[in-house]
């Protein structure tokens, strides 16, 4: 038996002993056998571009795709297709994502497969391939997928990383038709596109909603003119957002907008079981008060059949992005009544179409710098890029990995006072913050920190994503070296403010509490002194506290 879990098996115990061959010549690698063994196979193959291989030589039984290995295992219908699969590779071996695959002749006779949710990849690959293989109609690439019940957000990234799964995805429009959330994808092989149909119609990508109902399109290929929050042509990343902005995909910073996954760091996350990584709950993006939806998912917001659960490497990245504003129909903070009729389709006027990139207005601009807005937003999202506006000093861009994050900043900072000024915080109508060109003035007003070791929620499992509190007189220290004093932590403090009170955590003295005489002062000492060195290799960390000193535990 054996199965693609973790536990050795006789099959996993060969494919041990065969990684060892080094042999090149394919006709030497032990005698024939309706078994074959696949090797230097990249870790992220789906079974679908395995089954690929074999399609063209026959029938194929069953297949076992070790990842983690870089190895796999496929068995044909009889010996004859796998002599001819061998001999046909062996002077021209396949490439695989870049990489060149090896066959040869498994020691193994047959593969017995447990039946389990942890081979139905494998299965549906292999059903997909004779479905394929016993149709007359021409080969299909393009699927429409229909989403139904759709009460949360479906982004088109989100559909990137769910049907990347089994295949390379080519393209993907969006669009709305009687009232239901639609898609178009292209896959780059037709084995693609089966093994997705047959692996994820019907599921739900959260629990109870957004069914997916997935058939083929009768479109050959798709014409993607743009690239932005509705089409995408991960071929052609030079497509501009739209006729008025010549901006081209590949321009964004790192991290953002390419569809690639776990692009974005959601600071909210919990463990999911069956999941591996995580996946975030709507408890603690409310956090602060407010619901993001007018009604709120189950806490463990994804759960599917044991067959999408076979594909949870899908889901692993699902926690990066289940928190994007949708551009769709989804209406930010209405009640359940309009969001059902907006999970319809329907449109309300005013209704918020939030981004990455947030507009602060009403800065003091004898104050205000890059890396003090670096510093305040980045409590709330790991911010990417700032810039100060040229010729409007108290207005600034400031950019989040995702819109989830600057929607969290925006209800917590705007009309926070900071530097005697009420400042204005709204969502930006640019997708991102563009760099100043080469030889451009900008006196240091434009900065990037797509790669600054200060982002507090690069880690999904960090403290930090359960962490997150309005502005407050109160702030959390933590990361203080065992030779600073609460004399020397105050005197910091003071240089921005009167300090009320102070309290070391009696379990831990590495973390304090240091209560300021108002908010704002509280604001400018976390500016100031987040990542202030304390000792050689300890830097402080400072963020708002829920808690006073009198209630502090």
């Amino acid at each position: 038996m054996v199965t693609n879990g973790t536990a050795m098996s006789p099959i996993q115990t060969e494919l041990n002993n065969e990684a060892k061959k080094v042999k090149l010549d394919q006709h030497q690698a032990g005698k024939p056998s309706k078994v074959l063994h696949f090797r230097g196979v990249p870790s992220d193959t789906t079974e679908g571009e395995i089954v690929q291989l074999g399609l063209p030589f026959g029938h194929m039984t069953n297949l076992v795709l070790a990842k983690k290995k870089n190895q796999a295992l496929l068995e044909m219908g009889d010996i004859a297709s796998a002599q001819a699969m061998v001999n046909y590779y062996a002077d021209r071996p396949p490439q695989v994502r870049g990489r060149t695959v090896y066959i040869q002749f498994s020691n193994h006779e047959e593969l017995k497969v447990e039946s389990s949710s942890q081979n139905m990849g494998a299965q549906a690959a292999l059903q997909a391939a004779q479905s394929l293989a016993g149709s007359m109609d021409e080969p299909k690439t393009v699927l429409r997928v229909i989403i139904e019940h759709m009460l949360y957000p479906v982004t088109i990234d989100i559909l990137k990383q769910i049907f990347s799964k089994y295949g390379q995805v080519l393209k993907i429009v969006t669009f709305s038709k009687n009232n239901t959330f639609q898609a178009l994808i292209q896959y780059s092989d037709p084995i693609a596109a089966q093994t997705t149909k047959v692996s994820l119609n019907g599921q739900n990508i959260y629990n109870g909603c957004c069914t997916l109902r997935i058939d083929f399109s009768k479109l050959p290929c798709l014409n993607v003119k743009y690239n932005n929050d509705k089409s995408r042509d991960y071929t052609n990343p030079s497509l501009p957002s739209s006729d008025n902005d010549p901006m081209p995909l590949h321009a964004l910073p790192p991290g953002f907008g390419g569809g690639t996954p776990g692009m974005f760091a959601s600071p909210f996350a919990t463990a999911v079981p069956g999941f591996g990584t995580t996946l975030t709950t709507f408890d603690a993006a409310t956090a602060g008060g407010m619901p993001l939806y007018g009604t709120e998912p189950p806490t463990n917001s994804l759960h599917a059949s044991p067959l999408l659960a076979a594909t949870n490497e899908v889901f692993l990245s699902l926690y990066d992005t289940c928190f994007v504003f949708p551009t769709g129909p989804i209406p930010f903070g209405l009640g359940g009544y309009q969001a059902a009729l907006g999970a319809g389709g329907l449109r309300f006027p005013g209704q918020l179409q939030i981004g990455p990139v947030l507009l602060v207005s009403g800065l003091n601009e004898e104050m205000v710098t890059p890396d003090a807005l670096f510093t305040l937003f980045g409590v709330y999202g790991d911010v990417v890029r700032v810039k100060i506006m040229f010729n409007k000093k108290d207005n600034a861009l400031v950019q989040f990995t995702d819109p989830s994050q600057a929607q969290l900043a925006m209800q917590h900072l705007d009309k926070l006072k900071l530097w005697g000024k009420n400042i204005k915080c709204s969502p930006s109508k640019h997708t991102m913050v563009q760099l100043p060109k080469e030889g451009q003035p900008d006196a240091g007003l434009t900065k990037d920190y797509t790669n600054s070791p200060l982002h507090r929620f690069k880690k999904p499992n960090s403290k930090n994503h359960h962490n997150i509190f309005p502005p407050s007189a109160t702030l959390h220290l933590s990361n203080i070296p065992p030779s600073t004093t609460e004399e020397q932590l105050q005197e910091l403090f003071t240089e921005h403010g009167t300090v009320v009170a102070f309290k070391f955590f009696q379990k831990d003295k590495k973390m304090a509490l240091i209560q300021m005489n108002s908010v704002e002062e509280a604001v400018l000492g976390l500016i100031a002194l987040h990542n202030h060195q304390l000792a050689e290799t300890s830097h402080l960390r400072v963020s708002f506290s829920k808690s006073t000193i009198a209630h502090a535990q």
